[in-house]
């Protein structure tokens, strides 16, 4: 699906293969240390092999994952991932991620992949998200909660929140920020 930043900037957002696990590895590397914290609760400047096994073994079903491609040159750099892992006790909910590179963040491209994975989760009979997000991550928080996300707890620094997937949906499509937005919404309406 090609879409584009509130800047303009062209992405390409597609889902994640095996094949990309060099292209992730890379993509990881390249975020700084405080927004690898954020998204993994570690610093670490390269993650284990078995992280990039995990996030690139993708299934559809109980591993729903997509990825943004900079498709403005020929590097076609991961720029950002989402995931949502089906959680083993309840076949309705799944636990969400969200990575954005640095240079990326306050484009829009986290709520491009956002709504990308809430519309193919819904396709795919999910009903709720669990999000954990770390407590000092201030904007991570306020995108849940824009998004209808009701915290649930705190445990060991990290809070939990419950999202609605079909909530969120709604809310996303009333905003249509950024403008890319409404070719994300367009591709799965044709599906």
């Amino acid at each position: 699906m090609h879409t584009e930043l509130e800047n303009g900037h062209p992405v390409c957002i597609r889902t994640i293969r095996e094949d990309d696990a060099e292209r992730m590895r890379v993509g990881i590397g390249r975020m700084s240390p405080q927004s690898r914290y954020l998204r993994f609760f570690s610093g670490a400047s390269a993650p284990p092999s078995w992280v990039i096994e995990r996030l690139t073994t993708v299934d559809g079903y109980d591993h729903i994952a997509w990825g943004a491609i900079d498709s403005s040159g020929d590097e076609h750099a991961a720029i950002g991932a989402v995931h949502a892992f089906r959680e083993e006790h309840d076949k309705n909910s799944a636990e969400f991620s969200v990575g954005v590179l640095d240079d990326y963040h306050g484009l829009g491209l986290g709520k491009l992949l956002t709504a990308t994975m809430l519309l193919d989760a819904q396709a795919e009979g999910l009903k709720e998200f669990s999000v954990n997000i770390l407590s000092d991550n201030r904007s991570a928080r306020d995108f849940t909660r824009s998004l209808g996300g009701n915290y649930q707890g705190l445990q060991d620094g990290v809070m939990e929140y419950d999202l609605v997937i079909t909530e969120a949906i709604a809310r996303l499509r009333a905003e249509c920020d950024p403008p890319g937005m409404a070719k994300v919404f367009r591709a799965f309406d044709q599906i």
